[in-house]
């Protein structure tokens, strides 16, 4: 039993409660269904931030809050502390007002903090002879080296920055923020952050890492400034030999697992544009952002239209005295109502004191932004307008889309025509409107859709004309193919994975497990980039999962080795590939970053979360060559 709220605070709060989540709260505090049932039943909104009165009418809203009010205020002992899948099945559909199915019940329940996720030992813990060793301290290793620090097996942290976050320290740019709702987009376990925003800036989810490491115990485990030259497999003695280069000198450590977390999107790609080493002006990738940059009044040029430029190009276009943003290809844009909107203090209070708020306040925004996008993205073979759409669905998408881009740019045919893409909806990364096409209206914006032929010493040479520029800012991307392959690892025979890997085409069984590189697992490997939604953040905890259990099964089972099967590996690739004909990213009508130069999907995942969490929640050791310990 724990007190009751503050009566005058939570009076004062409950105006700016989301009346989805704050009827499952009365369920679980009182047991009473009827809170489950109407005329309690919120209407559907699929709006990524929904309205908070749930479409309920003004009496039974006002009915929700004043029950709120007396149960809450009062001294609390939660009839339904921990929902069973039962509970929290009808939970769902009664928070959402929508038919959730049941499957989604476990992973929903670790995603609420009322399940672990982490793995534990079956028996008394076992001793390792060696650490395991990560390479990267972003969220997929911290993820990865928060749960070895409950299990008591020791670790090293190899990182070439100076210290933790992955994308979100290296990526510093005007702008950079998420654009995953930042309560689905943190982990499952750990203190609840107080994000400010729906959709959280860079230096908050960079202090975000820098909190949760420090909360989780990692950093004294962390080698800083270091990086790895070269991975080994040594068969003799069943550990990895990693070469690392830092600070102290050069150094080999030796490790039973090798557990690469540095992601398909952190070696920034560089255009392949004639003369680009001749410009004399100032050339950043938005990927190396300069602390000393400043562009105010300056002549800005812009290349690229991704996530990155659509976030780069509203940041600074009110600074700089002129901006031309190059563009290969269109770009479908999703307008996101509230997308800027700050949590309000009441919000914020609610979030920290009333139980279970948190908690399906983060179900709600984990379900809208899931899977619900991805069944409308595969193709209706009976569809009449392939080269527009996939299915019914995804042209009414298409539509809705289009419609915005005409009222967004209403007046200016010249930029209709620029901006209209010709692919389907999704056929490429989903990009959330930040004040897009109001920038590109902008007085000092020119968008050039023309090739470009070369950078000169002054500028751009496009459609012959050459435009002059003081800073090139190069929004083109990452060297997304490569991934582990980077960290020059040799596994048996002599193999290299970059070699195994050839052609930009890397494979690996749940995009974690290699054939022929025993004891490694890669975290947001290949075919793992989550393109319908959802949060990366989620997928790096399955795979951290599926590593862990691995390890602690070869513990306690003493085997010293595990080789993914030749066979295994290539029927899941198989089903992997089939499953992408069937899907957007592999249309025809343009070329996705997902797709590598041979035109297979090599970086976005074909399942939707809850069949990788379940793929993903236990290695099945009879898929893997196993070496005892000798």
């Amino acid at each position: 039993m724990t007190g009751g709220l503050p009566r005058d605070a939570l009076a004062a709060a409950l105006p700016d409660a989301d009346l989805r989540v704050l009827i499952i709260v009365l369920w679980q505090v009182t047991g009473d269904d009827r809170w489950l049932n109407l005329p309690h039943m919120p209407t559907r909104d699929v709006n990524l931030i929904a309205d908070e009165g749930a479409g309920l009418p003004e009496d039974v809203q006002a009915e929700i809050r004043a029950a709120a009010l007396e149960i809450l205020s009062r001294p609390i002992e939660a009839a339904i502390p921990v929902p069973t899948e039962d509970h929290t099945a009808v939970a769902m559909r009664a928070c959402l007002g929508e038919r959730v199915p049941a499957e989604y019940a476990p992973m929903m329940r670790e995603e609420m903090g009322f399940a672990p996720r982490q793995v534990t030992w079956s028996g008394d813990p076992v001793q390792a002879k060696h650490p395991v060793i990560i390479v990267g301290a972003g969220a997929s290793g911290i993820a990865l080296a928060a749960n070895l620090k409950t299990l008591g097996i020791p670790f090293v942290i190899i990182e070439q920055n100076a210290e933790v976050g992955g994308t979100w320290l290296v990526n510093s740019y005007p702008g950079c923020a998420v654009d995953t709702p930042n309560h689905a987009y943190s982990f499952s376990f750990g203190a609840r952050h107080p994000w400010t925003r729906y959709f959280s800036r860079r230096d908050e989810l960079l202090q975000y890492m820098i909190d949760r490491s420090d909360e989780f115990g990692i950093r004294d485990h962390i080698h800083f400034q270091t990086r790895v030259t070269g991975c080994t497999w040594n068969a003799d003695t069943a550990c990895w030999q990693v070469h690392i280069t830092g600070p102290d000198g050069d150094a080999v450590l030796q490790g039973i697992a090798l557990i690469p977390a540095i992601g398909p999107i952190s070696d920034p790609r560089y255009p392949d544009i004639p003369g680009l080493r001749d410009f004399q002006g100032q050339m950043v990738h938005s990927n190396r952002w300069p602390s000393d940059i400043d562009v105010s009044g300056k002549r800005v040029a812009v290349i690229g239209t991704g996530a990155s430029s659509m976030q780069i190009v509203p940041a600074i276009v009110d600074q700089v005295g002129s901006l031309t943003v190059y563009q290969r290809t269109a770009q479908w844009v999703r307008h996101i109502p509230r997308f800027r909107d700050a949590m309000t203090s009441s919000a914020q209070w609610l979030l920290q004191h009333v139980p279970f708020y948190a908690e399906w306040f983060r179900f709600t925004m984990l379900w809208r932004y899931g899977d619900g996008l991805l069944r409308t993205l595969r193709r209706d073979p009976d569809w009449p307008h392939p080269e527009r759409a996939m299915n019914r669905i995804n042209d009414r998408h298409r539509v809705q889309m289009a419609e915005f881009i005409e009222d967004e740019l209403a007046g200016r045919p010249d930029l209709i025509e620029k901006c209209m893409p010709d692919y389907p909806p999704y056929a490429k990364r989903i990009l959330l409107d930040n004040g897009w096409y109001k920038a590109l209206r902008h007085p000092a914006t020119t968008l050039i859709t023309d090739r470009i032929d070369q950078i000169t010493a002054t500028g751009v040479h496009a459609g012959g004309d050459d435009r002059t520029a003081d800073i090139i800012i190069l929004a083109t991307g990452f060297n997304v193919f490569e991934n582990a392959a980077r960290l020059n690892v040799t596994g048996c025979g002599g193999q290299n994975l970059k070699d195994a890997w050839k052609d930009q085409d890397p494979k690996a069984h749940l995009g974690i497990t290699a054939p022929g590189f025993p004891n490694m697992f890669i975290l947001q490997g290949p075919n793992t980039v989550l393109a319908h939604g959802g949060s990366a953040i989620f997928t790096s905890e399955c795979q951290a999962r599926y590593a862990v259990g691995a390890i602690v099964g070869m513990l306690e089972n003493g085997i010293a080795a595990m080789d993914v099967r030749q066979d295994v590996h290539d029927a899941y690739m198989d089903r992997v590939d089939a499953e992408h004909r069937e899907l957007v990213w592999n249309h025809p009508g343009m070329t996705p970053w997902y797709r590598n130069p041979k035109g297979r999907v090599a970086a976005a995942i074909p399942w939707r979360l809850v069949d990788y969490r379940a793929m993903t929640w236990a290695p099945d050791f009879d898929e893997y060559h196993l070496t005892q310990a000798g």
